[in-house]
């Protein structure tokens, strides 16, 4: 077995874990220890997923030229796929914070995203290559948005519950798009099309508002009654 073919075996079957264990979180009971311990297989299998990911493709984006615009797509959704799992993962553990986090991993982290999808971009735009410049604004947003999470004090309540929701559904947008894109040939869909790029992002990003906007609701702090005043009567 060759190098390459280890590393793409162990690609798979890191693949396979991950998409197995990223539907138990969604339905256990939240902070139960279903929940934590599948979820902690879930991000140790995105660790594995992101490094082989980013070996083949950026092998492939340099030995091939022809099929560039598709492993720079690889390589931009590992990152950003790698990324939300441990944002997902780092934000439980800076939940209790009142102040701007300083951490140069997380910081570095949201900042590689950013890079990552503004470098996809400018490549889209350069070659007219409308898989890349319509995924990019994706990983834009990510890095950005966590960015800015990190540097300002929280302002909501359990901010931390809706970011680490937010964060690992995003990593499992990913996981599905990977396995969607690699498996359409499979599944009958022939050629780039752009549905089965964007569409698990789409229809993701849509349940995710949804949802947060559910807890926002939910967590938010009870509406105190207005107390009655009695006006006094003319004549008493």
């Amino acid at each position: 077995m060759t190098f390459n073919s280890f590393i793409r075996s162990l690609h798979i079957a890191a693949g396979v874990v991950a998409f197995i264990t990223l539907w138990l979180p969604l339905v256990a009971r939240k902070g139960g220890t279903l929940h934590r311990r599948v979820g902690w297989v879930y991000v140790g299998a995105m660790g594995v997923i992101a490094l082989t990911a980013l070996l083949l493709s950026g092998t492939r984006f340099v030995l091939e030229p022809a099929e560039r615009a598709i492993a720079l797509f690889f390589v931009s959704l590992s990152v950003q796929t790698a990324a939300a799992a441990s944002f997902g993962v780092r934000v439980l553990r800076a939940k209790q914070r009142t102040t701007a986090h300083r951490s140069l991993y997380d910081l570095g982290i949201a900042g590689l995203t950013l890079c990552t999808g503004l470098v996809t971009l400018a490549w889209g735009v350069a070659m007219n290559a409308p898989l890349l410049w319509g995924f990019a604004p994706v990983g834009i947003f990510v890095g950005a948005s966590t960015l800015y999470y990190w540097r300002t004090p929280p302002r909501e309540r359990m901010h931390w519950w809706i970011q680490h929701m937010g964060a690992m559904v995003t990593s499992g947008i990913g996981t599905i798009t990977a396995v969607l894109v690699v498996n359409a040939r499979h599944l009958g869909i022939e050629g780039m099309q752009l549905a089965v790029f964007l569409g698990p992002a789409v229809v993701g990003v849509t349940g995710l508002r949804l949802w947060v906007r559910y807890y926002r609701q939910k967590f938010s702090p009870p509406s105190k009654p207005v107390a009655s005043v009695s006006l006094p009567v003319a004549g008493r």
